[in-house]
């Protein structure tokens, strides 16, 4: 049996037992007094026994009331002689203030009855009446009546008089905030009636109609409209191609419901064949409707994902305790009734800790009917958030499986069976080399996706891909699975990196990018192509804009655009410690940036992600982690500080702005050693026009070299002492442990004394404080117009840039009217000189 936490329950007593005393005068015995032992015990679940404890105090708490109220009621009981004087006298008071308070109720109640009765009533308020039991003896069952009436009459009045002061006061629920950053795209939606007349030519299940009903998606994007048809009716395979933030999600999550509901719909029809025919299959279906509904819901709640699962496996933790409680009770009471008991599918734990049961699962489990594979951890969060929010009526379990989460906990959740797997390929593939159970058979797989494929596939980045299309592909193959294929650079058209091709086939000719993906793949020979990209492959909505610089003077130009148009902004490097470094400068200049890179830890990644959702003036600094898939709403900018080393990486990064037809701003920095790159994506995107110059004020750009060099000693300083105290530390605790004395050339910067290491910090300090009164000071000014009169005509105000107003949108198209006039300006100056 599984065990559990279990307590004692003493039956006999401890009893002393009789020890040499020479035990006692040994090393580490010196507090022991005697041994005890308890022979008399019994073994209780510790659960049970609280719960019991707390019903039992319950009932004796109820019988306690009820004894008040009949002691208060006849007087002077045998109880109430046990309690003392002051308890006595108090409820006394009470019961008269009662009492009193009905008469004179009923006095202005009952002004018209007989004079018989007031008479009556006179009767009982005589004064030689010495308590008040006397009172409440002959008139037992009108008081608690009249008790109950002023009670009611108290309470509705209490009702009545909040009912007319609560209009005023009356205030809507707080929304809840989404705990990720999908739900602040997928929530904006909800409570609204939309006409789903559009989706109804598509084929979609009743099931998903609802729920995008409930999501407020009224029509279908171009790429769902197109795809939805050919995959759902004519079941092809589907290689798309579309802009960022087109809804490509959709286009095959939809499909993939589809086909689970159709195969549970001919898992019923197989299964209501009359058992005596030959073809009757075994029930699948009745356990899978069971834990169908109460699974899945707690699968569906868009939370963070770390966070579900705890919930999830703390909920089955609880549910096997509490009915190992009732288990172990039963026994225990069969026991004393020297009776047995027979327990039906008891469910036994192994030595390699895999559960067994008494009944043979393995042909009446849940298989795996849809893979969803994606290239980073975030990417497969939101994916999944995205496919519970279409399948939330469809009763659909769905799991991820990514790195940086522990195993176990997706080994639970693998347990449960679900239809829908989103997974990286890493993590994935080491829970198949591990042989779990729920992953074994993948010939009954019907739905295959691979999401931003043209980056998986490449030759050297997912090396755990390329073994599992291979088993899909060979081994686990399936004719009755269905591919789909989905990337926003899908169809770009470019000299692929040489790396890719082996080293016999350099000097062959290069074969056509979507043939190389669909053999990788092991896609049919006939697949549904939708290309819907453009040309340049970027958005319409999309202004793309450059500042030439030098490699140091890109901090100033990134702290002056942050400074000059606050907002959401990412900021995207290609190097881990380049994000390091960003962080810390920006923290010292009191940005308040969030990082975000593959070192991180996984949750720290997912919170960060969620702040940056949240705040509507925030910096995140990022590697291409968040690059491709990433559905963040309302990012207005986009700072490449480090030109990317592909035109696919290029797009995928200014995808991240300008979705769902919003416009976005994507700004590159350029220094000399990214001119290469820069030409390469000019080329690849088939740019007609060089990209516009974006508008830098010169006056301001003093202060801020003044501003960020300081932040730079700081940071510098500040970095080098940190790397130095855990060099240092690291090999002084390896000494003290070996005993050996450390040289001074062992350890970074030598052995510093105390007096220097003041010094360094005054420095720190001195230079802080100045920043300080730096970052107070204005760089920007306001415009200020007054109509005050001066000894100067005006008011004498610092010469400042002006502070802008307007986007960094709006400040670009303006410049892009000045530039077009002046172009308009200079022809008209050589048509004259021309004529003349």
């Amino acid at each position: 049996m599984k065990p559990k936490k279990r307590g004692i329950q003493v039956r006999g007593t401890w009893k002393a037992v009789p020890v040499d005393p020479s035990v006692f005068s040994e090393e580490n015995m010196d507090g022991l007094v005697c041994f005890e032992e308890l022979t008399n015990y019994r073994l209780v679940d510790s659960k049970a026994a609280i719960k019991e404890n707390k019903k039992k105090k319950g009932r004796e708490a109820k019988k306690r009331s009820a004894r008040d109220r009949e002691g208060g009621s006849v007087g002077t009981s045998d109880k109430e002689l046990t309690t003392p004087a002051k308890k006595r006298k108090k409820k006394k008071a009470k019961l008269k203030e009662v009492a009193e308070g009905e008469e004179n109720g009923e006095r202005e109640e009952e002004g018209t009855q007989d004079p018989d009765d007031s008479k009556s009533e006179e009767t009982v308020e005589a004064p030689g009446v010495d308590s008040l039991s006397d009172l409440t003896k002959p008139t037992k069952n009108k008081n608690r009546k009249k008790v109950r009436r002023t009670k009611e009459a108290g309470e509705q009045k209490a009702k009545e008089a909040t009912e007319e002061e609560t209009p005023a006061k009356v205030t809507p629920p707080p929304k809840k905030k989404p705990k990720n950053w999908t739900n602040v795209t997928l929530s904006h939606s909800l409570d609204r009636e939309t006409d789903l007349s559009a989706w109804k030519d598509l084929l979609v299940p009743e099931p998903v109609l609802q729920a995008l009903g409930c999501l407020g998606f009224s029509a279908p994007t171009p790429i769902q409209a197109l795809t939805l048809p050919s995959a759902i009716r004519d079941k092809m395979d589907i290689l798309g191609a579309a802009e960022t933030g087109s809804g490509k999600t959709l286009a095959f999550a939809i499909p993939m419901i589809h086909t689970i509901l159709e195969w549970r719909r001919r898992q019923e029809a197989m299964s209501q064949v009359p058992p005596g025919s030959d073809n009757s299959p075994v029930p699948m279906e009745e356990e899978m409707q069971t834990g169908e509904h109460d699974d899945g819901e707690a699968e569906q709640e868009p939370d963070e994902d770390e966070e579900e699962t705890k919930l999830q496996g703390a909920d089955d933790d609880e549910e096997e305790e509490n009915t190992q409680a009732k288990y172990d009770n039963e026994d225990f009471d069969s026991q004393e009734l020297g009776c047995v008991k027979v327990i039906e599918d008891v469910e036994f734990i192994d030595a390699d800790g895999e559960m067994s049961t008494t009944k043979t699962q393995a042909s009446q489990t849940q298989p795996l009917l849809g893979l969803v594979l994606t290239p980073t951890r975030e990417l497969a969060v939101q994916v999944k958030h995205h496919v519970d929010a279409v399948a939330q009526f469809a009763g659909i379990k769905t799991a991820i499986v990514v790195g940086g989460m522990a195993p176990q906990k997706q080994n639970r959740l693998l347990k449960r069976r679900p239809e829908i797997v989103i997974a990286t390929p890493g993590r994935l593939w080491e829970l198949i080399k591990e042989r779990h159970p729920h992953l074994q058979n993948l010939r009954q797989l019907r739905s295959l996706v691979i999401d931003e494929a043209d980056r998986m596939v490449e030759k050297g980045h997912f090396a755990e891909l390329e073994n599992l299309l291979e088993m899909l592909n060979n081994s686990h193959f399936s004719p009755e699975r269905q591919t789909f294929v989905f990337s926003a650079t899908l169809t770009m058209k470019h000299q692929l990196p040489s790396r890719i091709f082996q080293k016999k086939s350099k000097n062959m000719v290069q074969r056509d990018k979507l043939e190389t993906l669909m053999e990788k793949v092991g896609i049919k020979a006939k697949p549904k192509v939708i290309d819907l990209t453009r040309k340049e492959a970027t958005v319409e909505t999309l202004m793309e804009t450059r500042i030439h610089c030098d490699k140091d003077e890109k901090d100033f130009y990134l702290y002056y655009f942050l400074l000059q148009y606050p907002g959401r902004t990412m900021v995207f490097a290609n190097s881990i410690d380049c994000i390091k470094r960003l962080s810390s400068l920006l923290t010292i200049l009191e940005c308040t940036p969030l990082p975000l890179h593959a070192n991180m830890h996984q949750k720290q990644r997912l919170k960060n992600l969620e702040r940056f959702a949240e705040k509507d003036r925030c910096v995140l600094l990022t590697t291409d982690v968040a690059a491709r898939g990433l559905d963040i709403p309302d990012v207005q900018h986009v700072i490449h500080y480090q030109v990317p080393r592909t035109s696919e990486t290029y797009v995928h990064r200014s995808g991240r702005t300008a979705r769902a037809t919003k416009e976005g701003l994507s700004l590159l920095l350029i220094g000399p050693d990214d001119m290469i790159n820069f030409k390469k994506i000019y080329r690849t995107l088939g740019k007609d026009e060089e990209l516009p110059l974006f508008p830098v004020q010169t006056k301001c750009m003093a202060e801020i070299k003044e501003r960020v060099n300081l932040a730079r000693k700081i940071e510098k300083i500040e970095y080098h002492n940190s790397r130095e105290k855990h060099h240092n530390s690291w090999f002084k605790q390896a000494a003290e442990a070996l005993e050996l004395e450390l040289d001074d050339d062992v350890l970074l910067g030598g052995r510093k004394d105390t007096h220097e290491e003041q010094q360094q910090q005054k420095v720190v300090k001195s230079l802080k404080k100045h920043l300080k009164y730096l970052l107070q000071q204005p760089i920007f000014k306001n415009v200020m117009r007054t109509k005050y009169p001066t000894q100067m005509g005006k008011l004498a105000l610092p010469d400042l840039p002006l502070a802008k107003y307007e986007s960094a949108l709006e400040s670009l198209s303006s410049q892009g009217r000045k530039e077009r006039e002046k172009q308009r300006n200079m022809k008209k100056k050589k048509k004259q000189q021309q004529q003349d």
